[in-house]
């Protein structure tokens, strides 16, 4: 009760004093450029390759995928059954610990990787890279599968349960005591620490201010533009976001995996069903566009770069899309009720699978069947709502509603990852669980109602600049990961480790 209250008070708050916020973005993002500027350039360096700039942290975290995927023997596709039947709850034991459900850690995962990059990203990609990028972006997203499997597995192996049951992990975690066991803890704590800043200042900022951003200018444009409900009322929208958050994230994992199992499917569904229905239509044009995918990943024609150009920004769409190697599922993932962290880890490589292989996909097929690639003038949501438009004209609209739930999902996700590096940071207590709840939602309305391209520049960088603690980490780490996933495996080959479902029916109570 007392929570709300605070919640209600902020709101109050903010709601009186929102007029006056107007014209503040501009003084922000003039006294953080220069340092902002610093950082990003650094993160995001880029290397010439044939002529085009390959940003070094996407080369780190795909080169760090293939290596992952060979030196576990492609655990991406040889125990993608495995991780079906795991996430069905087959291998789920009633003395497991933990906080939710396989089915719910992966869609608590996933409602903070599908979002804007699935629809506005792809069609990036493909604008500057021709539809040849689809190739080279959904390989990265399979490489990423080894990815995720290894840090959600440590994450899960390395996780701390408080004595009321609540679940702490995640890179800030196995960085700190997976180092500890090998007698380099206060590296371990240097990384873990750096890690937690990194993800507390992403969560603000591309985990939040920017997904409101992005979905209040979709919904205002849909309702009307300058005669919208919203017009100079980004404060309102905001507001509004912060609220639904607010109840949602009060409950904590719990809460947020109870609406995200539901909210992920039915988004996704929406979104996918929309899909379906233009490259139904467009069905005599399906070999043509992928004959088109194929012939631009390895012959592409006026791009910038040749085949490089494009793999380079294939592999750069899922990277950003995906997360894989970023570190911030495994926060999620952790709070998995199992006793075998490799169960989880199987389970997370499906994450990037659904998200590039199959959400991403989708979007590229509809741009490319349809030909909206070659429109002149048409960039990111606006050539991914101009594609389906050519079929269902009032798919703007529904556009819209997958932008808000995406944000509102993405939200939700990313205030769990920052609540968890806050409390890594600050301790785990209620003050310290109040207080970031509160900056959250703060945040969120302020998000709607200023233009904070620094901030979010700042936000940007220091998501993917938490690869660099996580992957050091991963490199270390791996060869337990994979002597844990052979046990694993054989256990369950000889059978000590029964599928639920088998035993039942064994029983006759199947």
């Amino acid at each position: 009760m007392i929570l709300r209250i605070c919640f209600i008070t902020l709101f109050l708050t903010i709601f009186s004093t929102a007029p006056a916020i107007a014209g503040i973005d501009q003084r922000i993002n003039e006294a953080v450029a220069p340092y902002t500027d610093a950082f990003s350039a650094v993160i995001f360096t880029a290397i010439p390759i044939a002529g085009v700039p390959f940003p070094l942290i996407v080369l780190w975290l795909v080169a760090a995928a293939a290596g992952f995927t060979v030196y576990l023997g492609f655990v991406n596709i040889r125990r993608f059954r495995l991780a079906l039947k795991i996430t069905r709850g087959d291998y789920d034991g009633p003395a497991d610990k933990g906080e939710v459900s396989h089915f719910q850690a992966l869609t608590a995962a996933l409602s903070g990787t599908v979002g804007l990059g699935n629809i506005a990203g792809v069609a990036v990609a493909i604008g500057i890279g021709g539809p040849g990028a689809t190739f080279w972006m959904i390989l990265a997203g399979l490489l990423g599968m080894s990815s995720k499997f290894v840090e959600c597995t440590l994450a899960v192996k390395y996780r701390h349960i408080s004595a009321a049951g609540v679940v702490s992990g995640g890179p800030m975690y196995y960085l700190k005591q997976g180092f500890e066991r090998r007698g380099l803890g206060s590296l371990g704590a240097v990384l873990a620490a750096v890690f937690a800043v990194f993800c507390v200042g992403g969560s603000f900022g591309g985990g939040n201010m920017f997904q409101v951003n992005q979905a209040f200018q979709q919904v205002y444009a849909v309702t009307g533009g300058e005669h919208s409900i919203f017009a100079g009322r980004g404060w309102l929208f905001g507001l509004l976001m912060a609220s639904v958050v607010a109840l949602v994230i009060i409950g904590g994992i719990k809460s947020i995996a109870q609406v995200t199992s539901r909210l992920v499917p039915f988004m996704c569904g929406i979104y996918l069903a929309a899909a379906v229905v233009i490259i139904g239509v467009h069905w005599a044009d399906i070999p043509a566009a992928f004959l088109a995918i194929l012939d631009g990943a390895f012959s592409p024609q006026g791009i910038e770069g040749g085949i490089i150009g494009v793999l380079i920004q294939g592999f750069r769409r899922a990277a950003f899309s995906n997360e894989a190697g970023l570190g911030s599922a495994p926060i999620a993932h952790a709070a998995v009720r199992t006793n075998e962290p490799v169960t989880e880890g199987l389970v997370a490589l499906l994450e990037p699978f659904v998200d590039t292989v199959i959400v991403c996909t989708a979007t590229a097929l509809v741009i490319v069947i349809t030909g909206t690639y070659a429109t002149p003038r048409l960039d990111g949501v606006a050539m991914t709502s101009a594609a389906f438009a050519t079929v269902i004209d009032w798919f703007p609209v529904i556009l819209s509603l997958a932008v808000v739930l995406f944000a509102f999902s993405t939200l939700i996700s990313w205030s769990y990852y920052g609540l968890k590096a806050w409390t890594y940071l600050f301790g785990e207590s209620k003050a310290a669980d109040l207080s970031y709840k509160l900056l959250f939602c703060t945040a969120t309305v302020i998000g709607a109602t200023m233009s904070l391209g620094k901030v979010v520049d700042f936000s940007d960088a220091a998501i993917f600049a938490m690869s660099l603690p996580n992957i050091i980490g991963l490199y270390l780490m791996a060869p337990e990961v994979k002597r844990d996933l052979q046990s694993f495996v054989s256990r369950v080959g000889r059978g000590e480790i029964v599928d639920r479902r088998v035993a039942l029916d064994r029983t006759g109570q199947g």
